[in-house]
């Protein structure tokens, strides 16, 4: 079994695929390699393994970008990421309201009447690419606080770049998952104000919901799943969910995500494929509500 990530090393996706590589290994007793194949959002490893030979051998690790809203963001695609096979859940994670640690601001609240006071030139927000979860994620929360709030929203190629910008203070807000701002935290140089799951995340305990915020069902999750060529066979997919699952009960792979903020997958083919396809609709509302484009 050949894992194509879509996106470069370092992110969110590629941790996902290296955290279960060898769970994975050793519930299928060979080995599980490792290609990143990034680019267009995700799309050009989508596509390929898409038109990749259905028999087990090549499968996708994506995420909630790459099936949920490039579909809607990108109008131009030619092809649709929902023809992929869905298999099955590797791991998800909620999203921080994240500030620089130079804004004077702890709680949400505190940070809308810091906002309100930025307009009307509005606050600058990065976002790890233009058209994702973090982009859709500010403009959820903009119509949120009535649509009218100016965020000047500052785009970039992948979480490296964004994170260094940020810490910088070249950008004041950003939403991030928690697993890739966790050092940064601890050493102070960014702040969390809440928390996009419905309840507490371990790695941040002190940080409040977004409900306790006061923005009741503002829920937002980031997943990065496992999907197979368009026809899979029925019985190849079951061996994938079931190794999958295996590989997500390792004790050392939750234990370390669990420290980074996020959460192991697994559960049924059944309920994922359930999953992508309603947050496809969901999400899909709010891009067009918003007029959000990946760039």
């Amino acid at each position: 079994m050949n894992l194509v990530v879509g996106f470069p090393p370092g992110g969110q996706t590629d941790l996902a695929a290296r955290m279960l590589q060898n769970p994975l290994q050793a519930a299928l007793g060979q080995p599980v390699p490792i290609e990143n194949r990034g680019g267009a959002g995700g799309n050009i490893a989508t596509e390929a393994v898409l038109r990749a030979k259905p028999d087990g051998t090549t499968l996708c690790v994506g995420n909630v970008g790459t099936f949920v809203l490039n579909p809607h963001t990108m109008p131009g695609m030619t092809f649709d990421p929902l023809d992929l096979v869905p298999i099955g859940l590797m791991l998800q994670s909620p999203l921080l309201l994240m500030v620089h640690s130079s804004i004077p601001v702890r709680t949400f609240p505190e940070w809308v009447a810091w906002m309100k006071a930025q307009q009307p030139r509005g606050i600058d927000v990065g976002t790890t690419s233009a058209g994702g979860i973090g982009h859709a994620t500010a403009e959820k929360l903009r119509a949120r606080l009535g649509g009218n709030p100016v965020f000047n929203m500052i785009h970039y190629r992948g979480s490296g770049p964004a994170l260094q910008d940020f810490i910088g203070g070249r950008y004041q807000t950003q939403f991030e998952a928690p697993s890739l701002v966790h050092g940064f935290v601890q050493e102070g140089r960014l702040r969390p104000i809440f928390v996009t799951s419905p309840n507490r995340n371990p790695a941040f305990p002190e940080v409040p919901t977004a409900e306790e915020a006061g923005l009741p069902g503002f829920h937002v999750a980031a997943w990065v799943g496992l999907f197979g060529p368009r026809g899979l066979p029925g019985d190849i997919v079951q061996k994938a969910n079931a190794a999958l699952n295996q590989a997500c009960r390792d004790p050392n792979a939750r234990q370390r995500l669990a420290e980074r903020g996020d959460e192991i997958g697994g559960g049924t083919v059944e309920e994922f494929a359930a999953r992508v396809r309603r947050e496809h609709a969901e999400w899909g509302q709010i891009v067009r509500e918003a007029g959000i484009r990946a760039e």
